[in-house]
């Protein structure tokens, strides 16, 4: 199965078209819907409530956005959904709320978080489950090859990508030298055989993309662009992940 075109056909919105102060926070279905009505593709983070639901934020705590503290962990969806943001009326959405609001007018690319700690199964599969009926085309990607490899296994049939850069972030801390080498090198192709990859842009151009594109002739997206520099290092990928700006205007 190759990646289909709609993948690459519009700019995708980095947690949604989010502008804080258009009372748009990332993640929230205000942002979606904005990136939706306005044709661009849309990505978004997912996590899984204590009571088995996915819920649609980026952070594993509420402290930077939301006027409550401390760890989502064990956190059920309406309580989670209790809390509110500190500069919208939105609340924490579900990914099915998230389905619904975009009904299928753009692509999706739902991010599943890891910590890379293996406590991911529970998470993939519900994601796997809750786009199981739905008709819009939609990916799912994430930095961990691990989740990428049971998406490839649970359904494969769904668009499936690895997110990618040179692991040198200190969230791979946990990760052993070999296996970030193994990361940054996208050495786990065999086991992840993904449609696409979404690469930094802070790294680009490089062969580990070159190899991407033109040995293995997968499309290439590239995050988070915000900036005329990085903008000008897109033209080395397929398509940009943007927030921050609007790309219509030029």
């Amino acid at each position: 199965m190759s990646a289909p075109a709609w993948l690459t056909a519009a700019p995708v919105a980095h947690r949604g078209f989010h502008d804080a102060a258009a009372g748009r926070i990332e993640n929230t279905l205000s942002a979606i819907g904005a990136a939706a009505d306005a044709g661009f593709a849309v990505e978004i983070d997912v996590h899984l409530s204590a009571d088995g639901a996915v819920y649609v934020f980026h952070d594993h705590t509420l402290d930077r956005l939301t006027t409550g503290t401390g760890s989502t962990e064990g956190l059920t969806l309406a309580a989670l959904q209790a809390v509110p943001f500190r500069a919208t009326a939105d609340r924490i959405p579900s990914l099915a709320g998230v389905l619904e609001r975009i009904g299928g007018r753009v692509p999706l690319v739902i991010e599943v978080k890891s910590l890379f700690d293996g406590r991911h199964d529970a998470l993939t599969r519900a994601v796997v489950q809750s786009i199981a009926g739905y008709a819009g085309p939609v990916a799912v990607m994430s930095f961990d090859p691990r989740i990428v490899a049971d998406v490839r296994t649970l359904a494969p049939h769904v668009v499936r990508g690895i997110v990618a850069d040179d692991a040198r972030h200190p969230e791979y801390d946990r990760l052993t030298p070999t296996e970030r080498t193994t990361l940054a090198a996208l050495a786990h192709r065999r086991e992840t055989d993904p449609h696409f990859v979404a690469y930094w842009v802070k790294l680009l151009p490089n062969d580990v993309a070159r190899t991407v594109r033109e040995d293995w002739r997968l499309p290439l997206l590239t995050w988070t662009v915000r900036t005329p520099e990085d903008r000008a290092a897109a033209v080395y990928a397929d398509q940009i992940i943007f927030e921050g700006f609007d790309p219509r205007a030029g």
